[in-house]
């Protein structure tokens, strides 16, 4: 069985998000699309809320699956029996941090192999952390998320101004 663990905060999941998911998920068996709860960071969304969109997200999508994870991302992709890990590039800028990232991961794991997927153009700019400054700031965001996020992300600002 093919398997990729696509890594990351996804707080919340954008649409360059989703088309890199819709894109390695045409690729392997299974895609699970591991939602990295991070204590050092605050994020807008816990691990399980986070979750929960992903798989609103891609529920079209028969072969992904969301799940939470700590740690180090290639002692994750081992734990799920992962022959990839998938990264996406929007960047020169992204390329050599990621570059970085999956030597490292080589080195620890030599089973385990790095796919980058580009971001499509429309998404290049595209970041979890711009949606929410943009949405802070009462800006559109409806060509950033699905409108189920979209709803979620507004909602979740709304309560943390209280």
């Amino acid at each position: 069985m093919k398997i990729a663990v696509y890594p990351g905060s996804f707080d919340p999941i954008t649409l360059g998000h989703i088309n890199v998911i819709e894109r390695a998920s045409a690729m392997v068996d299974q895609l699970i699309v591991g939602v990295l709860n991070n204590q050092a960071k605050s994020p807008l969304f816990n691990a399980e809320e986070r979750v929960e969109m992903i798989r609103e997200a891609t529920a079209h999508l028969t072969n992904v699956v969301a799940v939470p994870f700590d740690g180090l991302t290639i002692d994750f992709a081992r734990r799920s029996g992962a022959q990839w890990i998938i990264r996406g590039l929007r960047a020169v800028t992204d390329f050599e941090y990621e570059l970085q990232m999956a030597q490292t991961n080589r080195v620890l794991a030599p089973e385990i192999d790095t796919i980058f997927f580009t971001t499509e153009l429309k998404y290049a700019y595209l970041s979890s952390s711009t949606v929410k400054e943009v949405a802070r700031f009462g800006g559109d965001i409806d060509s950033f998320l699905t409108p189920v996020v979209k709803e979620r992300t507004l909602a979740k600002l709304k309560e943390r101004q209280k």
